[in-house]
């Protein structure tokens, strides 16, 4: 596995992750990359897909042109049944690999994997399926979830820059106290229970603020005309 990667560990946007929840509800697998630009990528492996080409090559359905160390005909992945696996027969000159192993042959893929393809890093998600555990709760019953009026004008404090912008980032603390003029300590109290109601308590801390926007912009908590 390459040291410096295109996807590596980088902080997802809230606009960002409002796309990778999107995903997530469509109930297909999917892989997730960036490009060349650090731009998110992401692609659904619809029922009607059965092979994925991975390259250099700019007829490859995944075209890895930037990426000097990906030969022009890389790999596949290909779908055996409901499984998605990923293929290297020796065609590419630096090998692919799941986890950090290098791949020899055939490799059935696994929630959340992380495959490597020359220095571009991808993540693959598995489909959601009604038996598997879900870590976080079903976007449709977040729109159930009541608040009180003030930790709905902390919410939309919090989520109204990326409401307006794509490209912005949640607010800060101190922004949301003084748009709703309260302390910073009591605008982290409030917080703190939104993670909690809506599940996020145990991701990390610099992912909390834009997974709760991301999450809120999506299931309807808040409407359009809340901002």
């Amino acid at each position: 596995m390459k040291s410096e990667s295109r996807t590596g560990p980088v902080a997802r946007s809230a606009a960002e992750l409002t796309e990778v929840i999107a995903a997530e509800r469509s109930g297909n697998p999917f892989l997730l990359w960036r490009d060349e630009q650090r731009r998110l990528r992401i692609m659904l492996l619809k029922p009607d897909r059965w092979r994925v080409t991975v390259g250099r090559a700019s007829e490859s359905d995944i075209a890895l042109a930037w990426d000097s160390e990906v030969s022009r005909t890389h790999a596949l992945l290909e779908r055996v049944g409901r499984e998605w696996t990923l293929v290297d027969d020796g065609l590419s000159r630096n090998g692919s690999f799941v986890n950090g192993s290098r791949v020899l042959s055939r490799h059935r893929l696994a929630d959340l994997d992380r495959l490597c393809f020359g220095a571009t890093e991808m993540s693959y998600r598995a489909a959601s399926r009604g038996d598997s555990v879900q870590t976080l709760p079903a976007i449709e019953s977040l729109a159930q979830i009541t608040l009180s009026p003030m930790q709905r004008r902390v919410l939309i404090a919090l989520c109204r820059p990326v409401h307006d912008s794509a490209s912005a980032t949640p607010a800060t603390n101190r922004q949301i106290a003084t748009e709703v003029f309260l302390s910073v300590d009591a605008v982290k109290a409030h917080l703190r229970v939104m993670f909690e109601r809506f599940g996020l308590s145990d991701l990390p801390q610099n992912e909390k603020r834009a997974r709760l926007v991301a999450s809120v912009l999506v299931s309807g908590v808040l409407s359009p005309r809340d901002f």
